[in-house]
């Protein structure tokens, strides 16, 4: 008899591996093109900037007086693609974990998330295209908050995303750093010596 009981509740109980491995594989299948978005989407302001002003980025950090401390715009623009990679594949993370798609859940996340995006992409055009350290520095500021804000609101949800933008906090400490020394070489630039033709008597 409780053979018979065995058998009969076997097949509520047999599951076929390959099923759950399909449907396991499925979901992560869908998500990858997304997640190629995710990464990729915050070069999209890097590379307008660099077409509005590629012709003048080497002198980006021109002065009266020359700037040893100043780094090259390639090495700038190579760590602002690194940045923004990361960035992207953290934004990925928060997605996936919240179910993807563009549910309510996604809205605070992942608008801190497009207004910080946003506001690093006025940065770079302030910066390489309408040269004014002043104005940039401001909004780092600003950003420099939101990423903040950013970061506490992922915690909860995902903690490698959260941590993912240690890095970028880093890199707007030193962008900021950058956009102060230009900002006080442009308010007080070096002394020019004054004409001595006139003499006065």
């Amino acid at each position: 008899m409780c053979k018979g009981m065995a058998e009969s509740s076997q097949p509520e109980k047999t599951s076929c591996p390959e099923d759950e491995q399909g449907r396991d594989s499925a979901p992560w299948r869908r998500m990858r093109p997304q997640g190629a978005i995710l990464v990729a989407l915050p070069q999209v302001g890097l590379i307008v900037v660099w077409l509005l002003a590629h012709h003048q980025m080497s002198g980006w950090c021109d002065s009266p007086r020359k700037l040893s401390w100043c780094p090259s715009y390639k090495v700038l623009l190579l760590v602002w693609t690194t940045v923004y990679s990361v960035k992207g594949y953290a934004s990925y993370l928060v997605w996936k974990d919240l179910g993807g798609g563009f549910r309510q859940p996604l809205a605070l996340p992942l608008g801190l998330y497009a207004a910080q995006l946003t506001l690093s992409w006025t940065v770079l055009t302030l910066f390489f295209v309408a040269h004014t350290p002043g104005l940039a520095l401001l909004l780092l500021l600003l950003l420099y908050g939101l990423v903040v804000s950013t970061a506490l609101i992922w915690h909860p949800i995902n903690k490698l995303a959260a941590l993912l933008l240690l890095p970028y906090l880093a890199w707007l400490t030193v962008t900021a750093s950058i956009a102060y020394r230009l900002w006080r070489e442009s308010l007080c630039p070096e002394h020019q010596p004054q004409p001595t033709g006139e003499k006065s008597h």
